[in-house]
């Protein structure tokens, strides 16, 4: 009765923004996702989005939102923004074989992230040993609800600053 009078039942409504930005989650340079070695990311069968040929073995948050997901490996991390983009950040290819070795991760599921916040520390030397590539797509999984995703940047990227993607909402 109380919250009733007070109107402190009511739910609250989350807004959706017209558009979000995607800073870079890695240090490096950009690569289309066309380019990426793998069909499964440059044929856009899991999401669009774009790639990072990184410098360095550190992972960063490019938005602000919720941990999805960290896969047991810790090669892959999904995170939902605020408006309700899904990233995939996976970090090398074939990574998956290498069952964690050289990554720590550094979120877990539930867990809420800003922007820079660090996700995963790997061994860049061994990535590139064990894995097929270790090129960084960073792809939007559910591309099919968003009105588009655009590529912003070209060249070096800085992680947690340099703009990579724009997601923009369908209204």
């Amino acid at each position: 009765m109380f919250k009733k009078l007070f109107g402190l039942d009511k739910k609250e409504e989350q807004s959706t923004p017209g558009e979000e930005a995607i800073v870079a989650a890695a240090n490096g340079e950009l690569v289309s996702i066309e380019d990426v070695p793998d069909p499964t990311f440059s044929q856009k069968m899991i999401g669009d989005g774009a790639a990072i040929k990184p410098i360095d073995g550190k992972v960063v948050s490019p938005v602000e939102g919720e941990i999805l997901q960290v896969f047991p490996t810790k090669h892959a991390i999904g995170i939902r923004t605020a408006g309700g983009a899904e990233v995939l950040i996976h970090i090398g290819l074939e990574t998956v074989n290498m069952d964690g070795e050289g990554f720590t991760a550094h979120v877990k599921e539930g867990d809420h992230v800003k922007i820079g916040d660090a996700l995963v520390d790997y061994d860049l030397e061994l990535v590139q040993e064990k894995a097929a590539s270790t090129i960084i797509p960073i792809v939007i999984t559910n591309h099919e609800e968003l009105e588009s995703v655009t590529v912003e940047s070209a060249g070096e990227l800085q992680a947690g600053i340099t703009p990579h993607l724009t997601v923009k909402y369908k209204r």
